[in-house]
């Protein structure tokens, strides 16, 4: 296997200042989303280093850059977010929220920025809305236009692409940037192309992983290579002021593990600051999101949480266990990688998506096959790599209790439920 020559990114991607404080240091593992086909799996990998660090300065959380955002969300991108049965609710409650809270109608724009294979945009266009996506992969794009009716445009979004959209005529009552913005090496060119699409009085909606949970739940696999930041209120108030977007409320959700909603405004725009604005910044404060010491004791918070995962397996397979995954999420490539848990410990996954059907897992080369699998092999445990979606997973599989199977959560603490 070769290990790639790094290109050491030293300065914080948005203020600049050095970057000397570790986060967490996992190793060296593939990209996550590189899986490996029938012939690839017998090909080498390329492992990059997996290292976060934070910003003294603007307690951003970010790796060390070795791939190119063009290099990670390639034209064959195998994540389609309509597969989540739990996640279409989720967008369908949301798009029924927005719709009423900001008085949107026929007239009314929505852009949505990582669109995806339009999983959100359905529900607004269903509505009556005019719609955007812009998506940098072809794969889920063309989902979305081809099988979805979904405008989309293939692109990477900033402000060339925002003033380009202008143009034409798309400018937005309402943005959505749903798990995107960790994804961007350049924060500051993103976040102002919202400031550049936006009405005079839009509004621009984020969700994103919150690193107040990431910390407290030892959710180190949400670190791999496609994310660039792990973002705290406390660091997105601050470059989204200094791109021209004020914070005017947040709101905590229970997707991915626990994540923050916020909704911001250009400068001067007519909406009101929410008090859980400050509510949310106070509580990271008192956590000590805005000092070093959270952050350098993590590591052995991600060490300790391997451990237990490695004992657990290890007791199992001694008894004689069978043991399989469900789920080929990216998060779940790097907990095998950094753990080293391949196919000594388990058989296989599965997943309900077909374009994740029949490749195999990068690093570990464990194969991914339909559910149905689960049915034949008839398993005494499966791990369940995909934890923020576990009651779907549990629902989904709860046929698994009638051989006696049971499954595995491995985060915040490997267990048996």
């Amino acid at each position: 296997m070769t290990i790639s020559v790094p290109r050491r990114q030293t300065a914080c991607r948005h203020c600049s200042s050095p970057l000397s404080t570790v986060f967490a240091d996992l190793g060296a593992t593939p990209v996550s989303n590189d899986y490996l086909t029938e012939e690839t799996r017998f090909e080498g990998e390329r492992f990059y280093p997996l290292k976060a660090f934070v910003c003294d300065e603007c307690h951003l959380v970010q790796l060390e850059d070795f791939r190119r955002a063009d290099d990670l969300f390639r034209e064959d991108y195998a994540y389609f977010s309509s597969i989540s049965t739990s996640w279409l609710a989720h967008a369908k409650i949301f798009s029924d929220a927005m719709i009423s809270r900001l008085g949107l109608g026929a007239d009314s724009t929505v852009v949505e920025v990582a669109s995806n294979d339009g999983y959100l945009l359905q529900y607004f266009q269903a509505s009556g809305l005019r719609v955007l996506g812009v998506e940098p992969c072809r794969s889920v794009a063309d989902f979305a236009i081809n099988e979805k009716g979904i405008p989309t445009r293939i692109e990477f979004f900033g402000v060339e692409t925002a003033k380009k959209l202008v143009a034409e005529g798309f400018q937005a009552d309402l943005t959505a940037a749903n798990n995107v913005l960790a994804h961007v090496p350049d924060i500051n060119d993103f976040v102002s192309g919202f400031r550049e699409i936006l009405k005079p009085d839009g509004v621009a909606c984020f969700e994103f992983p919150h690193l107040f949970q990431l910390i407290n739940q030892n959710q180190f696999d949400t670190i791999y290579h496609e994310h660039f930041s792990y973002l705290s209120l406390l660091s997105v108030q601050r470059f989204f002021a200094a791109n021209g977007l004020t914070v005017f409320d947040v709101e905590k959700i229970k997707t991915h593990g626990g994540s923050l909603r916020v909704f911001a405004c250009k400068a001067g725009a007519k909406w009101e600051v929410a008090p859980s604005v400050a509510d949310i910044i106070e509580e990271e404060r008192q956590a000590g999101l805005d000092r070093p010491e959270v952050y350098t004791s993590f590591g052995e918070k991600v060490r300790e949480t391997k451990r237990s995962l490695l004992e657990l397996l290890i007791s199992l397979k001694r008894d004689g266990k069978v043991i399989v995954g469900y789920g080929a999420p990216a998060k779940g490539n790097t907990l095998l990688n950094y753990c080293g848990i391949g196919s000594d410990f388990i058989e296989f996954t599965v997943d309900r998506s077909p374009q994740k059907q029949g490749m195999y897992l990068p690093g570990t080369r464990l194969a991914i096959k339909a559910p149905e699998a689960i049915d034949e092999a008839k398993p005494d445990f499966v791990l369940i790599l995909p934890w923020n979606i576990k009651d779907e997973v549990v629902e989904q599989m709860s046929h698994i209790r009638d051989w006696g199977g049971q499954f595995i959560l491995p985060i915040p603490k490997a267990m048996i439920i």
